[in-house]
Order: C-alpha cells, then sequence, then structure tokens
C-alpha cells in the first residue's frame, strides 16, 4: 500500500504537471500567426550548383545511415545496387514557429531561460529530445551563441530522478541520492549523442511566445559532427518527450522551399487551425494516408508505401517490400532532415531499371555528385529533355505525384541530370528533395499524414 508521503508526492507531481500543461496552452494559444524566414545552411556560401549537391548528398549519406543505424540497432555497410550485392487535440493552441534551413536538415530560432537567451537548433523529426549545450562543458561543439549557463536563469529547474520525464528517457541515471538529479544519455544511432542532466525551462518561441516548463536536456557532454550548425536539437518525433508530445499538439505541419530558393520562406505551423492545409492555397486535392506505429521504433512517422510508377510502368514489388518487420527493421518513414528519398533495394533497383528504360539519354558517372543514377544531358535544349513521371503510391489511395524538379536535378557544369533517390537496407525515409514545395500536415491525435501542393514561399 502506497504510503501518504507516497501519495502526497504523487499528487504533487500530477498537479504540477497538470498545471505546466496548461501554462503552455494558455501562453501559445495567445500568441498565433508567427513566421520567420527559413535560411538554407548552404545559401550564403557561394557554392556552385555541383558544390550544393555533393553538400546535400554527403549530409543525406550520413543521416540515413544514422537513423537506419537506429532502426537496425547494428552499423550499415554501403548499398551496392549491382546484380551482385544482394496526443490530446488542441491542447496548446496554435503557434508558428521560425525554421530556417540548416546543416542539410533545418535549424529552428528559440531562446531559453529568464532571462532569455537566443539559439538555433535542429528540428528533427526523427528524434524526441529537445536539447542543447549547457555550461559547464566537459565536451561540446563550438557553436556561434553563447552556451546555455542554467546557473543564471530564473527559471531552470533539473527533473528529479522520481519524475515521469525522467522514466520516459530511454537511458537515464542518477548520479547519487544525495543530488536527485535526472541524468541522461541520448545517442542518435552513430557516435554522435549528448549526455548531460534533464531540467525544465522557460522556452521562448517566435516573437515572445512563452512555454514554461518543458523538459530538455541540459548537455554538458555533447558529440557528432551533424549538430554544428546550431547549438543543439528540438524533437518532433511521436516519443512522450518531443517538443510536439509535451505542448500537446493534435496537428503540426511544414512547407520547404526548394534548394534552390535561397530566399524562400519555410513556415513551421504548430496546432490544428494554422496547422491544416488551405484549399486555396493548394494546387492539387489534399491527399491523406495513415500514420502507421512501429512499437520498435516509436519516434518515426512511418506510412504505408503500396507502390511506385515510372512514367508509363507501375512496378509491382511484393507488399514485404517495404513493410516493417516483426524486429522493428523496415519500413518507409517520412523525415524532414533528410534530403534524398532512400528506398529499401529491391525496390530502388526495380525503380532504377525503369528510369534507365524510359529516359532518353545515356547514363552518366554521377559520382561527383555523390547521387547513383545519372544522365548526360544534351548541351542544348535540356529544357526541352523530357523526364518519366514519378508517383509514390500509400496506403488509402493516397499518391504523391511529383513535378520533376523534386527527383531529378541538373549539374550545369558537368551537365549530369541526377535522380535524387538511392538505395538502402533496414529502413526506407522519403527525404525532402521529395517534399520541397508540398505542404505536409502530421495528424497526430488523428493517425493521419496529408500532403498537398503549395508554393512554399507565398504560404
Amino acid at each position: 500500500m502506497m504510503s501518504l508521503a507516497a501519495r502526497l508526492l504523487l499528487l504533487v507531481a500530477v498537479a504540477a504537471a497538470a498545471a505546466r500543461c496548461a501554462a503552455m496552452a494558455a501562453t501559445a494559444h495567445h500568441h498565433k500567426g508567427l513566421r520567420v524566414h527559413l535560411t538554407h545552411v548552404d545559401a550564403h556560401g557561394n557554392y556552385s550548383r555541383l558544390q550544393l549537391l555533393q553538400r546535400a548528398a554527403r549530409r543525406s549519406h550520413h543521416r540515413m545511415s544514422r537513423l537506419v543505424a537506429r532502426a537496425t540497432g547494428a552499423a550499415v555497410p554501403a548499398v551496392s545496387t549491382s546484380k551482385k550485392a544482394a496526443a490530446s487535440p488542441g491542447g496548446v493552441g496554435d503557434l508558428q514557429v521560425p525554421v530556417h534551413a540548416g546543416n542539410g536538415e533545418f535549424l529552428m530560432d528559440l531562446a531559453i531561460g529568464t532571462p532569455a537567451l537566443s539559439y538555433a537548433a535542429i528540428v528533427d523529426t526523427g528524434s524526441d529530445l529537445v536539447w542543447t549545450q549547457c555550461k559547464p562543458c566537459v565536451e561540446c561543439f563550438k557553436q556561434s551563441t553563447p552556451v546555455f549557463d542554467p546557473s543564471k536563469s530564473s527559471t531552470y529547474a533539473a527533473v528529479p530522478c522520481s519524475s515521469d520525464l525522467c522514466s520516459d528517457l530511454p537511458t537515464s541515471t542518477c548520479a547519487s541520492a544525495a543530488s536527485n538529479k535526472c541524468g541522461y544519455t541520448y545517442t542518435y544511432g552513430d557516435s554522435s549523442s549528448t549526455q548531460g542532466v534533464l531540467a525544465t525551462e522557460t522556452f521562448t518561441l517566435g516573437d515572445s511566445s512563452k512555454l514554461p516548463g518543458v523538459a530538455f536536456g541540459c548537455g554538458d557532454t555533447n558529440e557528432g559532427d551533424g549538430f554544428s550548425q546550431g547549438a543543439g536539437l528540438v524533437g518532433l518525433g511521436r516519443g512522450p518527450l518531443s517538443l510536439v508530445s509535451q505542448l500537446g499538439l493534435d496537428k503540426f505541419s511544414y512547407c520547404l522551399t526548394s534548394l534552390d530558393d535561397g530566399a524562400g520562406k519555410s513556415p513551421l505551423l504548430l496546432g490544428g487551425s494554422v496547422a491544416d492545409i488551405s484549399e486555396s492555397k493548394a494546387t492539387a486535392p489534399v491527399q491523406s494516408t495513415p500514420l502507421v506505429k512501429n512499437p520498435i521504433q516509436p519516434s518515426f512517422y512511418y506510412v504505408t508505401l503500396t507502390g511506385l510508377t515510372v512514367g508509363s510502368t507501375r512496378i509491382a514489388l511484393p507488399a514485404s517490400a517495404f513493410a516493417i518487420q516483426d524486429d522493428g527493421t523496415g519500413g518507409v518513414i517520412v523525415d524532414s532532415g533528410t534530403s534524398i528519398t532512400y528506398l529499401e533495394v529491391e525496390g530502388y533497383r526495380a525503380l532504377k531499371k525503369a528510369f534507365v528504360a524510359q529516359m532518353s539519354l545515356p547514363v552518366a558517372d554521377g559520382s561527383e555528385t555523390g547521387l547513383d543514377l545519372c544522365f548526360r544531358a544534351p548541351a542544348k535544349g535540356v529544357d526541352e529533355v523530357k523526364v518519366p513521371k514519378l508517383v509514390f503510391h500509400f496506403d488509402g489511395g493516397a499518391d504523391l505525384d511529383l513535378p520533376a524538379e523534386n527527383y531529378m536535378v541538373l549539374d550545369s557544369g558537368s551537365g549530369a541530370l541526377c535522380l535524387t533517390v538511392a538505395a538502402s537496407r533496414g529502413l526506407s525515409i522519403i527525404g525532402n528533395f521529395q517534399q520541397q514545395n508540398f505542404q505536409f500536415v502530421y495528424d497526430v491525435a488523428g493517425d493521419t499524414l496529408s500532403f498537398a501542393p503549395v508554393q512554399c514561399a507565398k504560404l
């Protein structure tokens, strides 16, 4: 039987959690329609078209390997494609949060603490934890903004080991009974990781939309090549510690401008009334497909890919080709942070074969771009080259019917016309090249993903 003291502690914890959620909902509801420009990480780097492709491909390959490693629990070898290789609805009100692209993925501008310290954090739909680097640093990577010092914030509070927030971590420790601070270690599938103390703090989004009591990792030991563009990470995954879950969002959406549109605007829209697609701004009917849960990989947003069409060819594949396996591997996720789309090798080979058969151009060496399948574009009249249509078919009859610029990219310097799709094993990923100028709505309350073509710079 629970003691009186234990029951009182439980009641206090429940009341505190309820008050925190109510406070976040109330303050968030007060601020709507916030919008800030998106800036691609390479927008001001004076890179050539080839360099942009190379950098995007390099980042995508690294991220794909990391996500696959998480899904399979093992390091992933390079994939050969040759024949020899085998939450509560409406809980937070509505926000539109500024994002700008970074590290091949995206950065969210926010501030933390009281007084608030501004920084930019990588936005990740493939993970949950919200974290930033904290003083005193044991091992920290360089960042452009000051490292957060919890001792200078009046709203910082370490999370006790007895908290449900602590138990929500995949790995937690208590340094000592005296400190009773919830320590965490969060890894990303490769050598990238963050380690420190789980705490709560006031986060400021957009134009001073203050959210008190957000649980975050205050990391004093952080390492990995993928974090250097920001000062931490904001997880938008499906787990209990993600920003989406903590704010009780029913929906969120984003609309990503193309790689070439350095001056474009890409809003991240949080909350049901702003997240939905406006029929007046969509240039085609809204498509919807169920979101699928994988209990072994609960953070990812899975969808069911039922088929592919290239030009006039509907590619016939067994249902198992893209299915989630009993061990948690396989399946197809929609990811904002991977530029290239990756398909299980069986599906990719069929896709590649169909493109080679239907393109009227000779195959070219794509190794310089970092992409697998390229064609030699003509020196003149490249705008008149006919590219086979590419359509992804999803459960529920949803078709992601892509314009050519969402899957074929031209490097005018080398004359290579390349497909931004590659092969993987253990996990398939719908990347952000394919998502550009589509608004994607994640209905986390209704387990539905919806999308429609929208001019994101005009949204």
